[in-house]
């Protein structure tokens, strides 16, 4: 898939203010620090698209961006942040699941993991709840260029493992890295897949 356009639409923190129309969406959501700003930058191949930010935790909003006037991608607030107080994060919390559980046009969420980590108890719980509400998503693992190609694999595999204690079918992944661009045709060609199906 060619990323001919993207353009910010809208932000906000109720779902009956998201777009109108039915277009595809796929929304990207993680814990905050996994590189989701930095993932959506370079799979749209615009630097300042989302808007990173040394300090953690800082999209509170669902921000839709219109990418080639054909589908949306949904930049979703980051869950986990420690720093921020028990109301903000129930806050967080509330507007990630309305939107997940309410938004009809949500095609696709993808789940970001931080490739460099031990499975993280928040995420599990995450993955858990994605299932048991049917949501259908896809793991996207990133900052792939920290580690050695060996070293990617075997943390890789070792959470997938850890997963199929839970799960008969696993969710499909991806290794990426946003520096150097690693998993952007995989992940842009999945989308453009299910796009056709639609």
């Amino acid at each position: 898939m060619e990323i001919k356009s993207a353009e910010f639409i809208i932000s906000n923190t109720r779902i009956d203010k998201c777009p109108k129309n039915n277009l595809p969406e796929y929304a990207f959501i993680g814990r905050s620090n996994v590189g989701k700003s930095s993932l959506i930058n370079m799979l749209t191949n615009r630097p300042k698209l989302a808007m990173t930010s040394a300090t953690p935790g800082k999209t509170l909003l669902i921000n839709h961006f219109l990418i080639n006037k054909e589908w949306y991608l949904v930049d979703l607030p980051g869950y986990g942040y420690a720093k921020r107080g028990k109301k903000q994060q129930e806050k967080i919390q509330q507007i990630i699941e309305q939107y997940i559980l309410q938004r009809e046009q949500l095609t696709n969420l993808f789940l970001l993991i931080d490739c460099r980590l031990e499975p993280q108890r928040i995420d599990l719980e995450f993955i858990e709840w994605l299932g048991e509400n049917g949501v259908p998503f896809a793991i996207i693992f990133t900052k792939a260029d920290k580690l050695s190609n060996k070293k990617v694999l075997e943390n890789v595999n070792s959470y997938l493992e850890h997963l199929k204690e839970q799960w008969e079918e696993l969710p499909p992944h991806f290794i990426t890295s946003s520096e150097k661009k690693i998993g952007r045709a995989e992940v842009l060609n999945y989308i453009e897949s299910i796009n056709r199906q639609l």
